[in-house]
């Protein structure tokens, strides 16, 4: 882009800041998820485990988070393009709660994995 504006520390830090509180408030799956992840890292912590082991659950559970905020943007531009039900729309949008999922299921492995070891 010809008019890209400078790169600013705390300019874009306030973008993202402003994105994840946006996020917060208008996604409801977010919200959930991010129950989810205070409730299973407070667990991680509680277990018995060695502080690697604690350290690699609660990590791992950032994944849905990432997961679902780029799955809302790619929600948020698909209804930017267009509100009618369009093929390609709907297979963007199941792609995005694909990686979703799959997001959880790498997160349930780790566990798995880590609580077996």
């Amino acid at each position: 882009m010809l008019n890209k504006p400078k790169y600013n520390l705390f300019k874009n830090t306030s973008y993202a800041l402003a994105g994840l509180k946006d996020i917060i408030e208008t996604e409801s799956s977010f919200r959930a998820q991010l129950f989810v992840f205070a409730v299973l890292a407070i667990l991680a912590v509680l277990l018995p485990l060695s502080y690697i082991q604690k350290s690699i659950m609660v990590i791992i559970l950032f994944l849905p988070l990432l997961s679902e905020i780029a799955n809302s943007a790619i929600e948020r531009t698909v209804d930017l393009v267009t509100k009618e039900h369009h093929e390609l729309a709907k297979k963007a949008k199941d792609a995005g709660a694909t990686m979703v999922f799959m997001s959880y299921f790498v997160v349930t492995l780790v566990w798995i994995v880590t609580l077996l070891y």
